[in-house]
This record gives C-alpha cells, structure tokens and sequence, in this order.
C-alpha cells in the first residue's frame, strides 16, 4: 500500500482509501459467502450464482457445474443464490419451484431437510469466525508475540488507580476473577470496563491484595479508528526489561490465542451492544460503509500489512456476529425461522414469511443509513479538525 501510494504521490495516498477498503472487504465477503456455497453443494443443492458486489454484473464466468461466478458493481457485500431463490436473500421464489421439474426441485435450496437449510445458513457467519481464529493463530505463529508482564509502573495523581491504592510495582494477578497474563489484557478488559466497579487482584511486596477500583471514561484517539471511549485507570506498564519477553507459540497454542482474540472481539461488542441499549454508550460509535473505508485506508497507511490483516479477521467476526442477529434478511433471521419451524412441525405462512422479510429489510436500511450519517459526520469533524 505504502509503495501505490509512493508511486503516485498525493493521488496514490487517496486511492490507498479505497483500495484498502476493496481489499479487507472483499476477502470477508468472499469468505462468508462462500462458506454458504461449500456447505449447500455439499448438502446437494444446486447453485445460481455466486457474487462479490450487488447489483449490475461486471465480468464473470459459468462453472463446470452451471454456477455464476461474478464481480458486480456496488462492492458492499455480496450473496449466494441456490436453485429456488427469488433473489440472494434467499427469498423462496415459489411460482417457480411449482413450476420446476422433480429433478430440479431435488436440488432447490427450499426442498431440503430443515438441518441441511440451517447448516447452510449458519455456514456463512461460521466461515467468518473460522476466519478470525486462523488469522489471529497464524499471526501469533508466525510472528509470535512481545508481553509485558502487567505490572505497575506509574499511577497518575487523581486518576480512579490512585483512588483505588494502586502503587507502583504492584503486579496485577487477575481482574474480576479472570487472570491477567500481560499488560495487554489489563488494558483490554479495563477499555471495555468504563464505569464498571472492578474487583482487581495485586501482588505487593509477596502478599496478594484485593482493590476495587471503576475506570473512568476517556476519548481517547486509536490509531485507525479514530476516536473511541474508553476506560482509564490510569497507570502506566513498566519500563523494566525483566518484565518484558518475546513468546514464540506452537500450532495448537497459536490456534487457542485465534479463538481467545477472536472471542474477545465477539465479547467486546456483546459488552458495547449491553451498554448501547442501558443507555452508558452513545450510538454514534456505530460505523457504515464510509467508516470501514477511512479505517480501512488509516491502517493501510501505518505500513505494514499485519494492521491491516489484523482488520480483516476484526471486520470477519462483526460480519460473522451481524448476520447471527436474529433480523428477517440476514442469516439469524432465517435460523429464526427455523427454529420456529422445528417447533410448530411447520414452516411459517408464505405471508407472515413476506411480512418478517420486509420488516427485516426496513430495520438493515435503516442501521445503514444511520451508521452511513454517523460516518458523514464523523468525517465533517475530521475534516473540521485538520484546518484549525
């Protein structure tokens, strides 16, 4: 990225925007998608067309199998459509299905067993997460990892760590119950703890104290993500290097830090969303399209491409979580279906059906409007900011 941008000066640097963008979104569409279309041509369903992009088609090619393979010409997103989808929602098209001969139906996406359509369903979101594990594995194997050991430093006067009776040199055992094996993870739990009362473990001079201590809220800037409110004790890891160390990690190592990162990213969201509905979070943190753009290229420019793979397994388990929510339209609205399928002994009507699926894609253009705003207004601020 940093050499597009070297070659073509001030327009290289824009265009890392939007390439970085292609790049991060394209691999985590491409995954999920296609995480669908390995499990339904296993399950024996018969497969329309594949797509990376919506609407007009701008080059694409047919399988030996009959599939559409194409690139179309919106890049937000992408759909599988098997035999008998009205559209890549999978939209059950039943004017054709009463039409198709025996042989075709066999193979329609909506003649399956129920557990076939739900495991083709959940396939999508599952190959995302699957994603995020192998990433984050692949990088702790690879490039392995430097800890420091969460010990104290500095406590700043006034901060919620002084009030507590933080002092310096005191090592930090566990946070809430959970261990604390770095520095990194006391930063992690107490960023997503703002406002939480904690009940922090020490060690001091061989003896284990117990503290209770609540992190303030700061705006604090992330490289990449802009502004970002988090929780601050306010205390500062040591200098000493004893309490620093390079850790190589074996495969099976590196595959258990791949689900632990990945499911710290699936918590910290659940953690947002909780705060977001009691009324402790402000909505506008909620990013669109653009948003993932202006992160996207930020990334791209801090040189290097682990930022910006770390990126796409982030991106990979919001995608992955998104489509779980059980809305009409995305892949936890059909697994809701299903479920209430498995218990009636039935599917619901073909009306109630319409009606899910219209309601579910008012409340999808709804968020993406608001979270497009967000990301205008976000971007106005910016702009504001750099030319005073």
């Amino acid at each position: 990225m940093e050499f597009v941008a070297a070659a073509l000066g001030k327009t290289g640097a824009f265009l890392v925007y939007p390439v970085a963008f292609l790049f991060v979104l394209t691999i985590v569409v491409f995954v999920h998608e296609y995480g669908h279309f390995w499990v339904g041509r296993r399950c024996g369903v018969g497969v329309k067309a594949f797509s990376i992009g919506f609407g007009r088609e701008l080059f694409g090619w047919d399988d030996r199998h009959g599939t559409r393979w194409k690139i179309s010409a919106i890049p937000l997103g992408g759909y599988v459509k098997f035999v008998g989808d009205m559209n890549g929602a999978s939209v059950p098209d039943d004017a054709a299905l009463a039409r198709m001969p025996p042989a075709e139906r066999a193979i329609s996406f909506h003649t399956q067993s129920l557990p076939k359509r739900a495991a083709i369903v959940a396939a999508g979101p599952a190959a995302n997460f699957l994603l995020a594990i192998l990433v984050f594995a692949g990088m702790a194997y690879f490039a392995g990892r430097q800890v420091l050991a969460p010990r104290i430093e500095t406590v700043q006067p006034g901060s919620a760590a002084e009030l507590a009776g933080f002092r310096p040199d005191d090592l930090v055992i566990s946070i809430n119950g959970r261990a604390i094996s770095s520095f990194a993870d006391m930063q992690r739990l107490v960023s997503t703890s703002a406002g939480d009362a904690l009940e922090i473990v020490v060690e001091r001079e061989g003896r284990r104290l117990t503290l209770q201590a609540t992190p303030t809220v700061r705006e604090v800037e992330v490289p990449g993500f802009g502004k970002q409110k988090m929780g601050l004790l306010g205390v500062q890891g040591s200098k000493d290097p004893a309490d620093l160390r390079f850790v190589r990690y074996g495969p099976l190592e590196s595959l258990a830090i791949g689900a632990q990162e990945t499911w710290s990213v699936v918590d910290r969201t659940f953690n947002y969303l909780g705060k977001l509905v009691s009324g402790r979070e402000s909505a506008q943190q909620l990013s669109g399209p653009i948003g993932i753009m202006r992160v996207s290229g930020e990334v791209a420019s801090m040189g290097g491409v682990g930022p910006l793979i770390s990126l796409v397994a982030i991106l990979s388990v919001s995608i992955g979580l998104i489509n779980l929510f059980p809305i009409p339209l995305l892949d936890g609205g059909h697994l809701l279906f299903y479920a209430v399928e498995a218990v009636r002994g039935r599917p619901l009507s073909d009306r109630a059906q319409e009606i899910g699926f219209r309601i579910g894609l008012a409340i999808v253009v709804m968020l993406m409007l608001f979270a497009t705003w967000n990301d205008i207004v976000h971007l106005g601020a910016s702009f504001a900011g750099r030319g005073t």
